[in-house]
């Protein structure tokens, strides 16, 4: 009879145990998400922080969009082929195709319509 009544407590123990590790399981979850969500607030604080500083968004409108002073001269280097030989200069065989404009894009393809 001992051993019927044993059974019968750890039987009824097993739901609640099983719901309580769900439970931990979920909490160390939300916890990471948050640890996770508190560095990402971190990060973007500390970009806000640079972008108030008028040195930091001079640097950026120079890299970003070629900006340059007066009397400075802007020097762009393009990156070589990755094929080419080191120390060669990558200049094309045939000279690049120029795009067409858009009005000759359209006007083509409203007389292939009427085909």
């Amino acid at each position: 009879m001992l051993i019927v009544v044993l059974i019968a407590l750890a039987l009824a123990y097993t739901y609640p145990v099983r719901l309580y590790l769900s439970q931990e399981a979920d909490i160390a979850a939300m916890e990471a998400s948050q640890a996770e969500q508190r560095e990402r607030i971190r990060q973007l604080t500390e970009l806000v922080d640079k972008w108030q500083d008028d040195e930091y968004v001079r640097t950026q409108v120079r890299n970003r969009f070629y900006y340059a002073h007066p009397d400075e001269t802007l020097l762009i280097v393009m990156n070589q082929d990755a094929g080419a030989a080191p120390g060669t200069v990558g200049l094309p065989s045939a000279p690049p195709e120029t795009p067409d404009k858009w009005y000759d894009t359209l006007w083509s393809s409203i007389q292939e319509a009427n085909k």
